[in-house]
């Protein structure tokens, strides 16, 4: 059982770190390179399951079994050899002689394996068992495995000598890589020599961390500062738009909502209001008195501060509404919730202010108040005329004072 532990133990470890690559969550997921390093990575825990399978049958002598897993285990093996050329020649994006003549190499060794696999059925090519059970490895599986440490070794020495002309980041990648087909040489060599020990998949297991560590590991820190990047880009975007979108339906003289939004709010309400959604809004219309007469003699700097001083008072009494200004000196402010409920006393209140002011020399304003009423009010602009109606009566008021 100690080949088999060998082997759970490489599996669990090589799926913990790389359990984000396994369920596809991979530094640069979609790219040629990044499929194929998590084929390469799916074939290494085809060949795990193999190496711990062909362990626990071997052990209770069961020839079939371990018959057929020994085919099962050449076959992941030549599939993880096939999607590490893929992964190197992608990775390295290199035109080379080597490089084109690794990835044929890939599929060849691929195809080769599974044509002796199906030979050794008709004789003993790759290996076999004698009738006590013990397993014999073939001409053929020295051949194969010395074509494999001839593939990783080439591999190794030409990326550690592309590596010296490359970046410093990109030179650490490389030799990563490098050092990935050098250990499989020394892993697959011992293997050779020691065909019941689990040589290649302690081999897999090293190179593979080795390769997570330094070169994915370091994409998908970049990944993540891209996507870091990406959205500190989607937020500026977003307050440049809301920015943007305030100063649309923003008044610029007095800071409150202009005719724009006043217009959409009005659309809104109607929308609701033909829904049945609304049952209950205050609409109180606004307009100062004296405006003209300060501009004609004080000037419009005057006139400016006289409305921005009439906005505030408005704003300071009806502190839970939105105000509008639709006009050169017209505001509307609509109540709900608290302001609703205390419409009368916050109406009453801002009258008496507005009188106190006739007195002071200070910015006097008519108002107006009127509220929906569900059933009759088939749309806010008949909320409105009941309000300016008010309102126009109030400012005949305040005049006669």
């Amino acid at each position: 059982m100690s080949y088999s532990t060998t082997g759970l133990l490489a599996l669990l470890v090589h799926v913990i770190v790389n359990y984000d690559v396994i369920r596809n969550a991979h530094y640069q997921k979609g790219t040629p390179a990044a499929d194929s390093y998590r084929g390469m990575i799916l074939a290494v825990i085809l060949f795990y399951i193999a190496d711990i399978l062909w362990g626990i049958f071997y052990d209770a002598r069961l020839i079939t079994l371990t018959t057929a897993d020994t085919v099962f285990y050449f076959l992941a093996m030549a599939a993880t050899v096939f999607m590490w050329t893929r992964y190197v020649f992608l990775y390295l994006k290199l035109n080379g002689k080597l490089m084109q003549l690794l990835s044929i190499a890939g599929w060849m060794f691929l195809v080769l394996v599974a044509l002796v696999l199906f030979l050794n059925i008709f004789a003993p090519l790759m290996f076999w068992f004698d009738p006590a059970g013990n397993y014999h490895g073939g001409m053929m599986r020295s051949i194969l495995l010395g074509l494999q440490v001839l593939m990783f070794l080439s591999t190794s020495v030409y990326v550690f000598v592309v590596a010296h002309k490359a970046e410093k980041v990109i030179k650490r990648h490389y030799k990563a890589i490098g050092s990935f087909g050098l250990t499989m040489t020394v892993m697959v060599s011992l293997q050779i020599l020691y065909p019941l020990l689990p040589m290649y998949s302690m081999g897999c297991l090293l190179s593979v961390c080795i390769l997570h560590t330094f070169v994915v590991g370091d994409m998908k820190e970049d990944r993540r500062r891209e996507l870091e990047e990406m959205l500190a880009r989607e937020q500026r975007q977003k307050l440049e738009l809301g920015s943007a979108r305030h100063l649309a339906y923003t008044d610029s003289l007095t800071g409150v909502k202009n005719t724009h939004a006043y217009v959409e709010t009005e659309k809104h309400l109607d929308e609701r209001i033909a829904e049945g959604s609304i049952r209950e809004f205050g609409v109180v219309v606004f307009d100062m008195n004296g405006l003209k007469q300060v501009n004609d003699t004080q000037g419009h700097e005057a006139g400016d501060r006289y409305i921005q001083e009439a906005c505030r008072m408005i704003c300071r009494q009806f502190q839970h509404s939105p105000v509008y200004r639709i006009g050169g000196d017209e505001f509307v402010a609509l109540l709900e919730g608290e302001d609703y409920r205390n419409r009368k006393i916050l109406i009453s209140a801002f009258e008496t202010h507005v009188e106190m002011n006739m007195h002071s020399g200070k910015a006097v304003v008519a108002s107006g108040l009127a509220i929906f009423r569900p059933g009759q009010d088939n749309s806010y602009r008949r909320v409105f005329e009941r309000a300016d109606q008010r309102m126009y009566d109030r400012k005949g008021a305040l005049k006669a004072m």
